[in-house]
C-alpha cells in the first residue's frame, strides 16, 4: 500500500510540474506574440532584396537620413531613461528601436547613401534639431519616472507623425515596405507608454498626430512584426 502510494505521488507531482512547464512556456510565447514592434531583420532583408532598386526622388533621399537618426534619437533617449530609472520599459523598447534602426541601414545599404549614424555614441546626432531635442527630452524624462513614460509617449507620436508625412511623398515600394513596419512598431509603443503613463497616475494628450488617430492607436490591440 505504501508503495503505492508513493508510486501515485510521483505520479501525481510529474503531471503537476508538466502543468507548470506548459503554463510557463505559454506565457513565454504569448510575450513573444506581442511584441515590442520589434523587426525581424533576417526577413526584412529577404523582402528588400526581392524589390526592385528605384531611383530616388529629393524627398526619399532626405527622409532616409533623417528617419535612421529619428530612430537613434528614440533608441538613444530610452537606453538614458532606462539608466536613470531602472524601468524594463525602456531597456525593452530601445532594443526594439535598435532593430528600426537597422531596418533603415539595410535602405541606406542598398541605396549606397551615407549612414549619418555612423559611429555616433548614445546621444550624439548630426541632426542639430534632433540634437537639441534629444537634449530636451533626456532633461524632461529624468524629473520623474511619469514624465520619463510621457517622454516616450511623445516620441512615438512625433515618429508616427513623421512616417505617416514621408509617405506622402513617397513611391519606392521598399521604403513603403519599411516604414509601415516602423509605423507598426511605433503605434506598439505608443500603446506601451500609455498604459505606463496610466498606471503611473497621469494622462497624455498627442502633440503631433490628431485626437482621433491617438485614440484608435490606444484602443486597438499590439500588433505583430514583420
Amino acid at each position: 500500500m505504501k508503495k503505492l502510494v508513493n508510486t501515485i505521488g510521483i505520479y501525481f507531482m510529474l503531471a503537476l510540474s508538466i502543468v507548470v512547464f506548459s503554463s510557463c512556456t505559454k506565457s513565454v510565447n504569448d510575450s513573444n506574440a506581442n511584441n515590442n514592434g520589434d523587426i525581424n531583420k533576417e526577413i526584412l532583408q529577404a523582402q528588400i532584396t526581392a524589390l526592385p532598386k528605384e531611383d530616388l526622388n529629393a524627398d526619399e533621399l532626405a527622409s532616409l537620413s533623417f528617419i535612421r537618426e529619428e530612430e537613434k534619437l528614440a533608441r538613444d533617449v530610452y537606453t538614458t531613461l532606462y539608466n536613470k530609472w531602472g524601468a524594463n520599459p525602456f531597456t525593452n523598447i530601445a532594443k526594439s528601436e535598435q532593430t528600426h534602426m537597422d531596418a533603415v541601414l539595410i535602405l541606406l545599404n542598398k541605396y549606397a547613401i551615407p549612414d549619418p549614424v555612423g559611429s555616433n555614441a548614445v546621444g550624439v546626432f548630426n541632426n542639430v534639431t534632433l540634437q537639441n531635442l534629444y537634449n530636451q527630452l533626456v532633461a524632461t524624462g529624468n524629473i520623474s519616472l511619469l514624465n520619463a513614460f510621457k517622454v516616450g509617449a511623445t516620441i512615438e507620436d512625433l515618429d508616427i507623425f513623421d512616417l505617416n508625412k514621408a509617405l506622402l511623398k513617397i513611391d519606392n515600394q521598399d521604403i513603403k515596405l519599411v516604414y509601415g513596419n516602423l509605423n507598426k512598431g511605433s503605434r506598439n509603443h505608443m500603446r506601451s507608454f500609455y498604459k505606463n503613463i496610466l498606471n503611473s497616475g497621469g494622462s497624455y494628450t498627442p502633440q503631433f498626430i490628431s485626437q482621433s488617430d491617438f485614440d484608435a492607436i490606444i484602443n486597438s490591440d499590439m500588433e505583430r512584426g514583420n
